[in-house]
């Protein structure tokens, strides 16, 4: 089964009732196009859970600023709008993946769950001297610290334009090459485009895969279930000026901190009534 079909099954059998409702679709201002700002909405729940959805797949922004998707969707069954990340288009999946992250919080709250911070940027793939390293999505801030560290380095990017060798990593557009890594780290937008099974189907070699980015919020069981070692995302803390912020264009990270759990950490989805974690089921 996708990805996709399995976490909205997981949260159908996780979600104590009735399900929350949709609060707000907060999305950010034309100005912030173009920049970091700019590249993330927030779905905010009647229950306070908010969950991220990275809005520059296809043309999602610019669908979602020209209509009205935060009335369309404004006191909608956050489950229901979920399941558009199965079967929408892509601003139906943009949405979608944001009800998901958001409902993710909720079990997860309920069942009175924090993840770890996150020690480091990389998803804790710890690059050693002679390990081949894959890098699913270009994360130009991270090369620096693969290639420093001694590590061969392979991106796999859908952007023709930015194939090429260079100074000690490699861009290809052949997912092939990730069967050569020792260690993968993937960006969480294969999420949303539905490319993660594909991919991990390149990584069966790797010992180690780390999926992180801020839209990364779900319930982590689907991931773990299919061989990923470590989900890292954004853990926010203060929604109201997380939210401000984002509507403004402006950073919002000051209101969110980076977290990552590991498979062999993480105790299996929260029970329905909210008590919790069930012992890795």
């Amino acid at each position: 089964m996708r990805f996709a079909t399995d976490l909205i099954s997981l949260l159908e059998r996780s979600l104590p009732a009735p399900n929350p409702r949709v609060r707000a679709l907060h999305l950010p201002p034309p100005s912030a196009i173009g920049s970091k700002a700019g590249e993330f909405c927030a779905l905010e729940l009647d229950d306070g859970s908010i969950g991220l959805s990275y809005v520059l797949l296809d043309d999602s922004l610019a669908r979602l600023l020209d209509g009205d998707a935060a009335g369309a969707v404004a006191r909608m069954d956050a489950l229901e709008l979920a399941r558009q990340f199965v079967k929408g288009g892509a601003a139906e999946r943009t949405l979608g993946f944001a009800a998901a992250n958001a409902l993710s919080r909720t079990v997860l709250d309920r069942a009175g769950y924090r993840p770890p911070r996150g020690g480091d940027s990389i998803g804790g793939i710890d690059p050693r001297p002679g390990e081949h390293i894959g890098m699913i999505g270009l994360f130009t801030p991270l090369l620096r610290r693969v290639v420093d560290a001694g590590a061969r380095l392979t991106v796999v990017e859908l952007e023709p334009a930015w194939a090429g060798d260079f100074d000690g990593y490699r861009v290809t557009l052949d997912a092939r090459e990730l069967e050569q890594c020792d260690k993968v780290l993937s960006t969480s937008t294969v999420l949303l485009n539905d490319s993660l099974d594909r991919m991990l189907a390149h990584c069966r070699r790797a010992r180690y895969v780390a999926l992180i980015g801020p839209s990364a919020g779900c319930l982590p069981d689907p991931l773990f279930a299919r061989g990923v070692s470590a989900v890292g995302g954004s853990w926010i803390d203060d929604g109201p000026g997380m939210i401000d912020a984002l509507r403004r264009g402006e950073p919002w990270g000051a209101f969110a901190w980076k977290f990552l759990i590991r498979r062999e950490d993480y105790p299996g989805r929260a029970a329905a009534d909210g008590s919790a974690l069930s012992a890795g089921r």
